[in-house]
């Protein structure tokens, strides 16, 4: 199998924070959902794919070379989008291609247009009068105007309302449908992420809790609602967490593996990722 991103033992030491031993493949063609708590460490996971910040130890694989020897020919094959506009606030889009030209060897005009066409962003606005959506719309196109084959974003759909989420959804879909390229999202957005990943991985307080199939995952963990006296009963290692309330207990629960006549009802991503990191454990 051919990977698009490869992370093995990845560390990084803060004086209040480390992230710690970080293992994930993103095989290509897919979708990574990468989720987690805000200062979880996403941010500073992707901070060390792209360079920015330096590690302590392990290895990062882009699209099969290392991110430290060949990272100038990575990131020509890349798209980038962080959580905030970094274009200069004069620019007008026409600015940012001539720009952008002279940074990507690959850079297409044609598909920078196409996408300016399609996001509806105007011509002779400058970025600054560019609502928070454009604005994210603008760095999507730039990204993927250079013929790039791994898309990294970082809560690249955080702040928009649902159209334009579903919209950009839909880009993204449209990206990976040859099979060649690949996506590595980073977002709080779950109920996007079940829309369009293939693989999900969770981080909590800068270590990996899980990374599994979406599909494998959904299909693994459901809620059960049952009284006191019935929970008490179950084998605490089906239980991945659970919450008490003034009508009995509500649990997360390996389906498989629980023994008896229970009615358990799906589990989205957000629960799954909410009773892995405060649910209480037996």
């Amino acid at each position: 199998m051919e990977y698009a991103l490869q992370i093995n033992h990845l560390c990084k030491q803060y004086n209040t924070f480390c992230l710690d031993d970080v293992n994930l493949s993103l095989p290509k063609g897919c979708i990574m959902g990468f989720i987690g708590e805000n200062g979880a460490g996403k941010s500073t996971t992707i901070k060390l794919i792209l360079n920015l910040i330096h590690k302590n130890d392990g290895q990062i694989q882009v699209l099969g070379m290392d991110h430290l020897t060949d990272e100038m020919a990575i990131k020509q094959q890349i798209g980038i989008v962080l959580d905030e506009s970094n274009f200069p606030s004069n620019l007008k889009t026409a600015d940012v291609g001539r720009i952008m030209k002279h940074i990507y060897t690959n850079w297409d005009e044609t598909v920078f247009q196409s996408y300016l066409t399609r996001f509806t962003l105007p011509v002779n606005k400058t970025v600054q009068q560019f609502s928070h959506g454009m604005k994210m719309k603008l760095a999507i196109a730039v990204a993927l105007s250079h013929h790039a084959r791994l898309l990294i974003l970082d809560e690249a759909t955080s702040g928009l309302d649902p159209i334009v989420r579903e919209e950009i959804l839909d880009v993204f879909m449209d990206f990976i449908e040859d099979e060649e390229h690949s996506i590595f999202l980073s977002s709080h957005i779950t109920s996007d992420l079940e829309k369009i990943t293939d693989y999900i991985v969770l981080i909590h307080q800068g270590k990996i809790v899980f990374s599994r199939p979406k599909d494998e995952l959904l299909d693994s963990y459901g809620i059960l609602k049952c009284g006191l006296t019935e929970f008490a009963a179950i084998d605490p290692a089906v239980i991945q967490g659970y919450r008490k309330n003034r009508y009995g207990v509500e649990a997360l629960v390996q389906k498989s593996k629980l023994k008896g006549n229970y009615t358990i009802d799906p589990a989205n991503l957000e629960q799954i990722m909410l009773y892995h990191v405060r649910g209480e454990k037996e």
